[in-house]
């Protein structure tokens, strides 16, 4: 399976990009913001970091960006699109997915490991979790405070679109939320980091199974079996 992760300035993408290559032993290519197509690629990552240093708005300015019509094509195309942390914040501000962030609660940005608990297993990122599995990854947010209006909380909970929640919600999300999928079930936005726990070196492997799901989904419906 061939990932692209895409590069806006200031994307803390190594770290996805090594989850993939290294860790998972997939292929993966660092896709500038500039591109003009996404073709050849099976899985879209929109890493974390602080694109365009988060003037305007978190996400607002990378949302912007010429890849970012590519992207929606491939969401469109139904093929797996995994925003984390400020890629979150990009598939909220270009439409992908449902909501906003504010700021954290605490107005401080948050670096440390939580747990978070898996409330639907049934997604193409998280068949090889249990439901109500609890596992530990890593969150760096100032701005990981999700929030939507009442009709969309309702729309989420009747579609089974959260995810992922914080069992301590460090930021104050509303009801704890870490990770909602659109209703297509192909686009996923999470604020805490899987690449950043594929490792027992770096503090556990409880992400890796997120992207393992994903190969799988792509393996079946592909059927591929050694790719």
């Amino acid at each position: 399976m061939k990932f692209a992760v895409i590069v806006f300035p200031g994307s803390d993408d190594v770290d996805m990009y090594r989850a993939i290559k290294d860790e998972l032993g997939e292929e993966a290519e660092l896709v500038r913001h500039d591109a003009e197509s996404l073709e050849g690629y099976d899985g879209i990552l929109l890493p974390g970091g602080f694109s365009y240093g988060d003037y305007l708005r978190a996400g607002a300015l990378a949302r912007l960006s010429n890849v970012m019509k590519e992207v929606v094509k491939a969401a469109e195309a139904g093929k797996p699109v995994l925003g984390v942390g400020n890629g979150f914040q990009i598939l909220l501000e270009a439409g992908l997915l449902p909501g906003a962030m504010k700021k954290n609660e605490s107005l401080t940005f948050i670096c440390r490991p939580e747990a978070i608990k898996v409330q639907n297993n049934q997604t193409i990122f998280t068949s090889l979790y249990e439901e109500g599995e609890v596992i530990t990854v890593p969150i760096a947010h100032e701005s990981g405070n999700y929030y939507c209006d009442e009709e969309t909380l309702k729309r989420l909970k009747e579609n089974n679109q959260i995810v992922f929640t914080y069992e301590n919600n460090p930021n104050g999300s509303l009801e704890g939320i870490a990770g909602i999928i659109n209703e297509a079930g192909n686009v996923l936005g999470m604020m805490p980091h899987p690449e950043r726990a594929v490792d027992e070196l770096i503090g556990g492997t409880d992400g890796l199974k997120l992207f393992r799901s994903i190969v799988k989904h792509w393996r079946e419906t592909t059927n591929v079996t050694n790719a």
